[in-house]
């Protein structure tokens, strides 16, 4: 059996350092990056860093490469898990002032953050610092910055025990002395400083600053070896947590081994056979990658010794992961030849989880199956087999085979729970927290249930995986993109959905690239705002006017030369044709009219009425519709000019034109009918006029 600490790996705050930096890397925003230093002390993940482009700098390079950062090449420097000195950390802030171009991420642990506090509020003259820990390692060179006045530092209590037999604290016997442990301090060894310490001092003030998942770890270790015949204690050779984690274990399980690569197992002179427990820990800045490889390799080796016991006799043992041929088939249970002295049998319900199934449909004699041995017995020569723990272990590894390589797996959620939802990948459940399910926050998770998703393994816990649907949808969108900016130009036309509004245009999703339509590209004529023309979630089909790939802005257009209305009205009228229009707006000069929908004529206060007028407003009102004739048409800038004076210019000479004899000689009641019509005109025309000289402008007309 080999069993793997439920901590081992990542920490949370080595977890942290390495999550955002890889998130910086994955965006490819062109930026140049470093470590201060190694980010953590694994040399495997480093090279990884390395073969990615991230280059290791020093305190004494920062100034050399801020004055190379410029606007095309800026400069990002990543503060490893441990910490770094109060001076060097200044020196980093002051370079963000020197140069915009140049920006630093501090990934320091927040444990390790909690201990520079307590140095930096207690550096008072009448206390004594005290840490247990290394005193060259880098998070104890950066918390001891913080305190600048007597301090002292221990690596082991027998360490301090000897310090105080020798009388190194005699003169601080009037100084308080404050206490504090490395993050990954061994545990029992801060008890027993603590004790020796407190028998020192009455007045002594003791800050638990091990980190608490430090804590588990070692605890988690220690139990482990105790229950196990072979310890494997993976970490970097620098690692001061690996360090203290072997140490815990050698003292338990003698047959504990450190290394730093699954490679380095093949060196080693490991006594096993099939039935050997083998325990696996791994300190704070081992990968879980490198962890699973050791646990493949582990596994191998136990296989190999297995093998070599069927070259010499066959036997089964519970655990044991055998093939067998079916020789019988019943919808209860399968009956399988194992080549040994026991018959093997598989129930229903150790092949499926279904209860339809009918096993006569799916098996047949003659097929091998793949199962593990759960109970054997040598009395009935019989031996229960389940292929579904089989199946469960090999869907694992491919879980397990994900993690690493990014492949993309499918699955259906089976169930929404708090923080998140189960994603069902072959015979494996894995966790999806709610914030990388895809679904917005605050939105509702419980729709997801019963869909089939894509989704990234991102990190493995144990026998525990989690997977992120957003991480697809995301790598998904800059594939997207990557393929619209290799194909974009100018004058290219698109189907896209409208996806917000402001004041002064629409941002439209081409398909995982937004573009900007600017009101004045909506309509012809002017808005207030787009929403006068579209709505969110309109589907839109517009062309790319222009596009900035740096930048990622491109500009679009909407409206068309089949949709201008300038077109509409020139197929229509031409000068010297008369038209119904509508006043739209009154101005000093005079009176704008709409003549088709989009394209409005000018009537200047001279083409309004025959008679001089002071103002549009004494003739016409906005909305009012009156016939006028089109008097000029500007094709280049798009203006039409109209007149309502010309009409009744033409109306008065047709009228002066009629022969008197013709007046003379009609019957009164003709006269009578034509005086009318004449006065139906002249009130039409000059609807703004005073009452009484309307009534003149009749009465002499008749009269003549």
């Amino acid at each position: 059996m080999i069993e793997i600490a439920k901590n081992a790996g990542f920490c949370f705050g080595v977890k942290r350092a390495t999550d955002r930096l890889e998130e910086v890397l994955a965006e490819q925003t062109g930026e140049r990056i470093y470590t201060l230093g190694m980010l953590i002390h694994n040399d495997t993940y480093n090279r990884k860093l390395e073969e990615a482009g991230v280059g290791i700098t020093s305190i004494d390079r920062i100034p050399a490469l801020v004055a190379t950062a410029t606007a095309k090449s800026p400069v990002r420097v990543f503060v490893r898990a441990h910490g770094i000195p109060r001076e060097d950390e200044e020196l980093l802030s002051a370079m963000t002032r020197i140069n915009p171009y140049f920006h630093y991420e501090d990934c320091t642990c927040p444990f390790v953050k909690k201990i520079h506090k307590i140095a930096s509020e207690y550096s008072e003259p009448e206390n004594l610092f005290i840490l247990m820990g290394k005193a060259t390692h880098p998070e104890v060179v950066g918390i001891m910055s913080y305190f600048e006045y007597d301090k002292l530092t221990f690596e082991t209590a027998d360490a301090l025990e000897t310090a105080i037999k020798q009388g190194v604290f005699e003169k601080y016997r009037d100084k308080t002395p404050i206490l504090v442990a490395q993050t990954t301090q061994n545990l029992g060894e801060w008890k027993k400083s603590q004790k020796l310490l407190q028998n020192l001092y009455t007045n002594a003030l003791i800050f638990d600053t091990i980190c608490s998942v430090t804590e588990e770890r070692q605890t988690e270790a220690e139990a482990l070896a105790a229950r196990s015949e072979v310890m494997i204690v993976i970490g970097g050779r620098e690692s001061s947590n690996t360090a203290k984690l072997y140490d815990i274990c050698k003292k338990i399980c003698p047959a504990t081994v450190r290394i730093e690569r699954p490679d380095e197992l093949a060196e080693l002179n490991l006594i096993m056979s099939a039935h050997t427990r083998v325990g696996i820990a791994a300190g704070a800045s081992t990968p879980s990658g490198v962890i699973q490889e050791v646990y493949k390799t582990m596994s191998e080796m136990k296989e190999n010794f297995e093998e070599m016991l069927d070259s010499s006799f066959k036997t089964l043992n519970t655990g044991d992961i055998v093939t067998g041929t079916v020789t019988n088939v019943t919808d209860a249970e399968l009956t399988l030849d194992l080549g040994a002295q026991v018959t093997g049998f598989i129930k229903a319900e150790q092949i499926t989880d279904d209860p339809s199934v009918k096993l006569s449909e799916l098996f047949k004699k003659g097929d091998e199956i793949e199962a593990r041995v759960g109970r054997v017995s040598d009395i009935e020569g019989i031996a229960e087999l389940s292929k579904k723990a089989v199946d469960s272990a090999k869907s694992w590894q491919r879980i397990v085979d994900a993690c690493e390589s990014g492949e993309i797996l499918c699955g259906k959620v089976v169930e929404v729970i708090k923080g998140g939802m189960t994603v069902l990948v072959g015979a494996n459940k894995i966790f999806v927290p709610a914030s990388h399910s895809g679904v917005p926050k605050d939105g509702d998770l419980s729709a997801m249930k019963g869909t089939e998703v894509r989704i990234k393994i991102i990190e493995i816990k144990g026998n525990r995986a989690i997977g992120s649907v957003r991480a697809v949808l995301r790598e998904e969108r800059r594939a997207q993109e990557a393929a619209f900016w290799a194909e974009v130009e100018e004058g290219k036309v698109y189907t896209g959905v409208v996806k917000s509004m402001t004041s002064y245009g629409a941002f439209v999703d081409l398909g995982g690239v937004d573009g900007m339509v600017h009101k004045t590209e909506l309509s012809w004529k002017p808005i207030a705002t787009p929403a006068a023309v579209v709505s969110v979630g309109q589907e839109l089909t517009v062309y790319v006017k222009s596009f900035d790939a740096e930048k990622k802005r491109i500009s679009l257009g909407y409206k068309t030369d089949d949709t201008n209305p300038w077109y509409a009205f020139t197929a229509k009228y031409a000068v010297g044709d008369v038209a119904e229009v509508k006043i739209v707006s009154l101005m000093p000069f005079g009176a704008f009219a709409e003549i088709v929908d989009g394209v409005d004529g000018l009537i200047h206060i001279s083409q309004i009425a025959q008679e001089k007028i002071n103002k549009p407003a004494d003739v016409l009102t906005v909305g009012q519709v009156v016939e006028a004739k089109i008097i000029a048409i500007d094709e280049e800038n798009q203006k039409v000019s109209l007149s309502i004076r010309v009409l009744l210019d033409e109306a008065q000479a047709a009228a002066e034109a009629m022969p008197e004899e013709v007046v003379e000689e009609a019957a009164p009641e003709v006269v009578e009918e034509a005086a009318e019509e004449v006065a139906a005109e002249a009130v039409e025309v000059s609807a703004e006029a005073p009452a009484e000289e309307t009534t003149e402008a009749v009465e002499e007309t008749v009269a003549e």
